[in-house]
């Protein structure tokens, strides 16, 4: 019966956006151009049901080729279709322009305001006139209703945090189960974290469509590797990180080999930058690093409507306006940190369930968070603290 419903049947429901998108969530979006307006956008989210906030630690003080990463992934959060409209907070005087994002942003057909501190001469004043236009969006976005949408509009992000034993042994398998079932029926499936292809990176590469996706995957596990060396320093202490050691992962290798799991056995059809969005559906791999307040960052920016998100030892981090479903096959995990996990898998651990089986229920998990309901960490509100990934200095 999920499979049918999967397979041709309208169970997918989505707020239609002016550019021919869906999305799974009708959100108003205060999206800050720089760290130092995170306050303003903070405490204007803080007063508008409906509004959430991204904030970050970048925008200024960068080189110019981190300055228009930063510029072209705040445009592509301000476009992702569980937006139904967005307030660009800026200070000013930093180097991505609030006027140039929110521009662009408004390319999309979404209503989009702006407003900055320095016009408004100070927090009090910019605080009133933002909660003033989020409230005006809300009011738009709830003018909305939920529409069935095509399955081959879903984009689906995956990530693994916070890993143990369990992850690569029954987690990650379960969800590649879920990537190979999504890909077959015509969704796209973004997985990422480049270090955490070290060692695995042939078995990708072998399953690539052609000779240029395979090229363009070596490369970009090449550039992390190389950028790791000239730091000076060995990966290891930082990658498997202590708790992934504690948890029964001993190298790199091992690492790898778990987390390329939840990209299951479909044809690799892409590689693209990180937060780019995908130019083909199927299977697609981002560059970006494993770490979770940027690598959600990316698969956000990148257009997944939702990231399945497998942790052993529990990582309770989510997204404002992206559900990020927690998925763990440890028991203890399932049991102490039940108040941050949406889907214990623990019974396959102990026999009582297939990995088929286990792939269904989180298809029918993954289905009910599409349509509506919240996830754990949208729930608890632990999304507050995220950030962009960006390879040059503080200046």
């Amino acid at each position: 019966m999920i499979s049918r419903r999967l397979y041709g049947y309208p169970s997918l429901y989505g707020y239609p956006r002016p550019d021919g998108q869906y999305g799974i969530r009708n959100l108003v979006g205060v999206i800050s151009t720089v760290a130092c307006a995170n306050e303003i956008a903070l405490r204007i989210v803080q007063r508008v049901p409906g509004a959430v906030g991204f904030y970050h630690q970048q925008g200024c003080g960068q080189t110019v080729k981190d300055l228009a990463e930063v510029k072209r992934i705040l445009v592509n959060l301000g476009k992702h279709p569980n937006l139904s409209g967005v307030l660009v907070v800026g200070l000013g005087c930093e180097g991505v322009p609030a006027d140039d994002v929110a521009a662009e942003i408004a390319l999309s057909g979404k209503p989009v305001q702006r407003i900055l501190l320095h016009e408004e001469k100070g927090l009090k004043a910019a605080i009133a006139a933002g909660v003033r236009l989020t409230k005006d969006l809300v009011a738009q976005a709830r003018k909305l209703k939920r529409r069935p949408f095509p399955v081959q509009q879903l984009v689906v992000g995956l990530k693994c945090g916070s890993s143990d034993a369990t992850s690569g042994l029954i987690s990650n398998p379960v969800v590649g189960l879920l990537s190979d079932r999504l890909v077959s029926a015509g969704a796209t499936v973004i997985f990422s974290e480049t270090t955490e292809l070290l060692g695995a990176e042939e078995i990708l590469a072998s399953r690539s469509i052609d000779k240029t996706v395979s090229k363009a995957l070596l490369e970009t596990v090449q550039a992390m590797e190389e950028r790791i060396i000239r730091t000076g320093f060995d990966i290891r202490g930082g990658q498997p990180s202590q708790g992934n050691l504690k948890g029964g992962i001993t190298t790199i290798e091992e690492k790898s080999l778990g987390a390329i799991a939840k990209a299951g056995s479909t044809p690799l059809q892409e590689v693209t930058r990180y937060g780019q969005r995908p130019q083909h559906q199927g299977l697609v791999l981002m560059d970006g690093p494993g770490r979770e307040p940027e690598a959600v960052t990316g698969l956000a920016a990148a257009g997944a409507h939702l990231i399945v998100f497998t942790t052993g030892r529990g990582a309770p981090q989510g997204f404002p306006f992206v559900p990020v479903l927690k998925v763990s096959a440890n028991p203890t995990t399932a049991l102490d940190l039940k108040e941050h996990i949406d889907l214990d898998l623990s019974a396959v651990l102990s026999g009582e369930m297939s990995l088929t089986e286990a792939e269904n229920v989180l298809w029918d998990k993954v289905e009910k968070v599409i349509n509506g309901q919240k996830v754990a960490a949208e729930r608890n509100r632990y999304y507050t603290f995220n950030d962009i990934y960006v390879t040059g200095p503080v200046l």
